[in-house]
């Protein structure tokens, strides 16, 4: 009879969809996360995901959202837009998340965003810097990521440090490499500098030598370089290899300078970045113990320290998801777009809030991070000395 009970039991929660109580605790709400977990820029689109599955466990330590736990659909962009759209799709078809982290570089970012509008569903942007991604006129976007022209003005209060008359480009051939050298170029003409060699390499390039003969055969003073840590590790090399005499500063935070010193050695002396976390000062982020928690998290986890130039942004772009499904009370795609607006919450980089940005009636959010700048001196990792005074 026990038998019987217990089957009919099955059968009437299978028909009516009730859920007995350790079934119904094991419920999740979902994020998606699209990333380069393969490929040519795969080890920071790793690093990201690292920082996202810390950001998750950190919050379901708190007892979740919604009552619930978050639970990560991580979808690997294979360093591709194609893919990045596939994995959108599959995502918001397959799995029904109700918000999306994603896609590291801009291109992934932008082939994706007809898919967000398409379906209506929204996106946390944690790394992209293509001002067309917020410009474009995509409601489903909210970036936390700094566009170029963020950064490029980040640093416009330091030229004079600078010291900048004539300065080279070498960039990646995408959104973002292409991106950064308008940004930085128009900040540059603005200041009185001039802009000499405009060179690009692409993503999978790992031979730049003639690309460095051109920036060598000019007689600017610095060089702005912008691509991902592995491209930028072999052009410092090639660099010191054909003698080229450049004051050289890295954008879209992407460079690691730790990951730098090991592996570009001499190579690397003396060089600029910018960057959007200081896992070697922690207590200089706005939010110091925050950022300190994360660079421990990150140590006992066993993940490489080179690694949190990169990891901070999943960690804060789950957070933003998960804030916006708090304020929305449901996973429900509409209502946590419109919670995304009201989010306000101190991440690893700094304060997380969207203003509108793009065409009226169809803006994207943008967030304003914060924006730091570190020198390898030494083979160790510095402040400047013009910021280290103040």
């Amino acid at each position: 009879m026990k038998r019987a009970i217990r089957a009919l039991t099955v059968a009437l929660a299978a028909v009516f969809g009730v859920s007995s109580g350790p079934a119904l605790a094991q419920e999740t709400v979902k994020i998606g996360v699209i990333q380069p977990l393969s490929g040519p820029v795969a080890a920071s689109g790793n690093y990201v995901r690292m920082g996202a599955e810390i950001a998750r466990d950190w919050v379901n330590g708190k007892g979740g959202v919604l009552g619930r736990k978050i639970e990560l659909l991580i979808e690997d962009n294979k360093s591709d837009p194609k893919e990045a759209a596939t994995a959108a799709e599959k995502l918001i078809v397959r799995d029904k998340v109700p918000v999306i982290v994603g896609a590291w570089g801009s291109s992934m970012t932008l082939a994706a965003m007809p898919k967000l509008e398409e379906y209506g569903v929204p996106m946390v942007v944690e790394t992209s810097s293509a001002a067309t991604i917020t410009k474009r006129g995509n409601p489903w976007v909210f970036r936390i990521s700094p566009p170029s022209e963020m950064e490029a003005l980040g640093l416009e209060k330091y030229l004079k440090d600078f010291g900048i008359k004539q300065a080279d480009f070498l960039a990646v051939n995408t959104d973002w490499g292409r991106g950064a050298v308008g940004a930085f170029g128009d900040i540059l003409k603005k200041s009185g500098a001039s802009v000499g060699a405009v060179e690009f390499m692409d993503q999978a390039a790992t031979d730049m030598n003639a690309q460095i003969t051109k920036v060598k055969a000019g007689s600017a003073d610095t060089l702005f370089l912008t691509t991902s840590v592995e491209q930028i590790t072999l052009v410092l090399k090639q660099a010191q290899e054909q003698r080229l005499a450049r004051k050289v500063i890295t954008t879209g935070g992407s460079s690691s300078p730790s990951q730098l010193i090991k592996q570009a050695g001499a190579a690397a002396e003396g060089t600029y970045h910018i960057l959007f976390f200081l896992p070697w000062f922690p207590e200089a982020m706005p939010d110091g113990k925050l950022a300190k928690a994360f660079v421990d998290e990150w140590a006992k986890r066993g993940h490489p320290f080179d690694g949190l130039t990169e990891g901070f942004r999943g960690h804060d772009g789950v957070l933003t998801a998960t804030e916006a499904l708090r304020i929305a009370g449901k996973p429900d795609p509409k209502a946590v777009r419109e919670a995304l607006w009201k989010v306000s919450v101190m991440g690893v980089n700094g304060p997380i809030k969207f203003e509108k940005d793009g065409p009226a009636g169809k803006e994207s959010g943008q967030s304003r991070p914060s924006i730091f700048i570190v020198q390898i001196k030494d083979g160790k990792i510095a402040l400047p000395a013009f910021l280290a005074k103040n």
